[in-house]
């Protein structure tokens, strides 16, 4: 489980540098991909952090399979969202939006990990008679603490990054090509003076 929360995370950390090294803005349809995957990942981090949580208030078994259904809910809807976006650039010449990896774009290796998820999520709630999790003593360990810090800190960052893009507006536009809210904070400065 740490390593699934983890690898979504990896992918959320890819298009980081993107949007910050890169210098390429996400759109509409790439913010709420990246709302996706963090779903995904909150259903074995769910799991993770409710391992020892007494039977009586619910066997393990069925958080187990809460956080997967969970997983794969998001992953089905982050899948539909990919692929809207793969399905607007489908057209012979038209560039897509941002740059390729590995000649895909972005959205398009969303559309693969969306899938991944599913997958995996399926084959373990399959095979859970083998894989449920015994009930713990309480406390955490170590790798549940750092991955549930990692992943703290990725939605943290995502979620600054969607509002300094959105700034006070209630919508990203189409194509973005700044922060809106750095535009509008310094705006309001120049006008003050």
């Amino acid at each position: 489980m740490h390593v699934q929360v983890l690898g979504i995370v990896g992918v959320l950390c890819g298009a980081l540098f993107y949007q910050f090294i890169e210098g390429e803005f996400p759109c509409p349809l790439c913010l709420l991909q990246r709302m996706a995957m963090m779903a995904a990942a909150m259903g074995p981090m769910y799991i993770l952090l409710n391992r020892q949580a007494k039977a009586q208030e619910s066997p393990a078994r069925v958080r187990f399979m809460r956080g997967y259904g969970m997983s794969i809910v998001a992953a089905a809807l982050g899948m539909a969202i990919a692929a809207r976006q793969v399905l607007l650039h489908i057209m012979p010449g038209d560039p897509g939006y941002g740059s390729a990896v590995m000649g895909w774009h972005l959205y398009t290796w969303a559309v693969v990990v969306f899938a991944m998820v599913i997958i995996v999520s399926g084959c373990t709630l399959f095979f859970s008679n083998l894989l449920v999790p015994p009930d713990l003593t309480p406390g955490r360990s170590r790798w549940t603490r750092f991955t549930s810090i990692v992943f703290t800190v990725v939605i943290l960052v995502n979620v600054v990054s969607t509002f300094s893009e959105s700034g006070l507006r209630l919508f990203v536009p189409d194509n973005p090509t700044q922060y809106q809210l750095i535009d509008e904070v310094e705006s309001e400065l120049q006008r003050s003076k």
